[in-house]
């Protein structure tokens, strides 16, 4: 998680922690490795449904959050 928040603090994002109730696979890889999630905001803060939309700008901005975390770790 602290390697997600720098990741956006780096690139001028907020971020928040938040716990997710929803059981995605971190859920599963938790148990054998640490995890966290990256999630950006929905219009409407509407998820999975049908009407949920994120603008591209911000698809791109959490791509890029992972990519940063991933890049930041294969080189540890």
């Amino acid at each position: 998680m602290e390697l997600v928040e720098e990741a956006a603090r780096k690139r001028g994002l907020a971020s928040k922690r938040m716990t997710s109730g929803a059981g995605h696979d971190a859920q599963m890889i938790a148990r054998i490795a640490p995890s966290a999630m990256i999630f950006v905001p929905s219009l409407g803060g509407i998820s999975h449904n049908p009407r949920e939309h994120t603008p591209d700008a911000d698809l791109i901005a959490g791509a890029n959050i992972l990519l940063d975390v991933v890049t930041r770790l294969a080189t540890e």
